[in-house]
């Protein structure tokens, strides 16, 4: 039986050769093969090898200050990534917004699912999603920086059947570094103890259609045929080397929060508290607005920014969970999804499935209602959330999830940098300015494009915290303003276009800016009422 090596992290290092690609599997923190990735940036500062590697990576992986792609934020050890998403990762976009690195952005979806057409031998990952926005080459191609150009594109613009595609073209992986719990002896792999099902086999196969070299970093090793083979997520004869953590405390840990739950893995169930609401303040009152457009019965996703920091919390505090199911991209149903830096794992989870599966719904079926987050929407209705002034989180499964939602809610301060606002049941008022727009003229990133969603009759809603915006075939039309707010200074006077304006221009629910509401259930009872 062909069996893989055991050896350590230093052995590991030694085996990724210059100028080749190295592809890693995690989000946030979750799965980070932090004993290999730590040992690969000394290596590089120490002696300047590895150098010149293709970073390759599906998710955001950091927790703003450290590990995964942290690790790899070295000018000369990165020459060009190509990623979903960095915005937890403020060093790599420094090195993306400086120049120093090439850069290419990807939707996440598509990225984990390319895995499957490489493993195929099939001629690209076909999909619509991504046509008209950014990722489209005849806009940017996916391209973050200037360096990066007047460098090839990495997909291009298909027809089929009359219609266009974009055509996501294969990456050859040469390393692969994966995160399991357990290896038994013959090298299977086991994740029972990680918080996500991420989408480990698709991208070992893939790794192998090329030729390329898999090593797993894992907590234990255990006695060979103990692992119940349901539970071997990855074979052993697919596993070239595995490296046993070194302090599975601070180098294995579940998510960046805390080391082990079993709560976030399936092991067991918390007990269920409702625990103390969350602060009243701007973000929860847009939070609470956006949610007023649910529908009973419905399947929703949540996206970073305020829906992440919020939207979870919310559905706990009006006690709307059996109302409605939330699910994260990371393959999560139900639960109590954890935020900010552990974004993507949940609490008591109904069901976890493959990170790439999850996407297969998102992509195809499409979810009932997405909650995001936004930087910018200009008068065609488009929306930037990917680029910030010099800063380039990148979408994430922003462009999956939006292309095909049945339902966008977008959840945005109306201004941003230094807005503040006062509230009460009388009404809202502008105590400061923000001091950048965010209704411009254009958007200086298409993340979402206004024009084709108009096209499919896509509901979109934009949601700040003086006014909401619907889209329709003409642009966004202003439906609804906060009271206290005056249309002309405090609305129109700080947009660089001019909306359209509703003849029933609507004055927002007051409720929402109590300290404790109960109003969200009321709202989706009557509207089941009304089915």
């Amino acid at each position: 039986m062909r069996k893989p090596e055991f050896i350590s992290a230093k052995e590991a290092v030694g085996r990724i050769k210059n100028g080749t690609t190295l592809c890693t599997i995690g989000m946030t923190l979750v799965s980070a093969c932090e004993t290999i990735l730590k040992e690969l940036e000394q290596s590089f500062l120490e002696t300047g090898e590895p150098n010149q590697l293709t970073y390759l990576h599906t998710c955001g992986q950091s927790d703003r200050s450290a590990g995964a792609v942290y690790h790899m934020a070295n000018e000369g050890l990165t020459k060009r990534v190509i990623g979903g998403h960095w915005g937890l990762c403020p060093k790599m976009m420094e090195l993306i917004s400086q120049n120093k690195v090439e850069a290419y952005n990807l939707p996440q979806g598509q990225m984990a699912n390319m895995f499957h057409s490489m493993a195929l031998r099939e001629p690209g990952k076909i999909s619509k999603v991504g046509l008209g926005t950014f990722i489209d080459p005849r806009i940017e191609g996916g391209k973050m920086n200037d360096r990066t150009k007047p460098l090839e594109d990495i997909l291009d613009v298909v027809e089929l059947d009359g219609e266009e595609y974009l055509r996501y073209r294969e990456i050859p992986i040469d390393t692969l570094l994966i995160r399991g719990t357990y290896a038994d002896e013959n090298g299977n792999i086991s994740t029972q103890e990680e918080a996500m099902v991420l989408e480990l086999l698709p991208a070992v196969m893939a790794a192998k259609r090329f030729g390329g070299q898999v090593i797993c970093q894992v907590k234990q090793v255990v006695k060979a045929g103990s692992i119940n083979p349901k539970e071997v997520v990855v074979p052993g004869v697919l596993v070239d080397a595995v490296v046993v953590c070194d302090d599975p405390i601070q180098n294995h840990r579940q998510s960046s929060s805390w080391y082990f739950d079993p709560a976030y893995s399936g092991q067991a169930l918390a007990p269920e508290s409702k625990g103390d609401p969350i602060p009243l303040n701007v973000r929860k009152v847009i939070g609470r607005r956006a949610m007023m457009e649910l529908e009973p019965d419905v399947v929703i996703n949540v996206g970073t920014g305020i829906p992440n920091d919020v939207i979870g919390a919310i559905i706990a505090e009006e006690d709307i969970g059996e109302d409605i199911t939330i699910t994260v991209e990371s393959g999560i149903y139900g639960g109590v999804p954890a935020g900010g830096i552990d974004f993507g794992v949940s609490k008591n989870a109904q069901a976890l499935i493959p990170h790439d599966r999850q996407f297969e719904y998102y992509n195809g079926a499409g979810i009932d209602y997405t909650f995001m987050g936004a930087g910018e929407m200009d008068g065609k209705g488009n929306v930037n959330a990917t680029k910030m002034g010099d800063k380039s989180p990148g979408a994430g499964g922003f462009i999956d999830i939006t292309t095909t939602a049945k339902n966008v809610i977008f959840c945005s301060t109306f201004t941003g940098k230094g807005l503040k606002v006062e509230f009460d049941e009388r009404g809202l008022h502008i105590a400061e300015e923000g001091k950048i727009r965010k209704m411009v003229k254009e958007v200086q990133q298409i993340s979402y494009n206004g024009r084709i969603a108009g096209e499919i009759k896509q509901n979109m809603v934009y949601v700040t915290e003086r006014a909401v915006f619907r889209l329709t075939p003409e642009g966004p039309m202003l439906v609804e303003i906060a009271k206290g707010i005056d249309l002309q200074k405090d609305i129109l006077d700080q947009m660089d276009f001019v909306p359209l304006i509703s003849e029933n221009l609507k004055i927002t629910d007051t409720r929402i800016y109590l300290e404790k509401w109960d109003g969200l259930k009321e709202i989706l009872h009557n509207k089941k009422r009304r089915q």
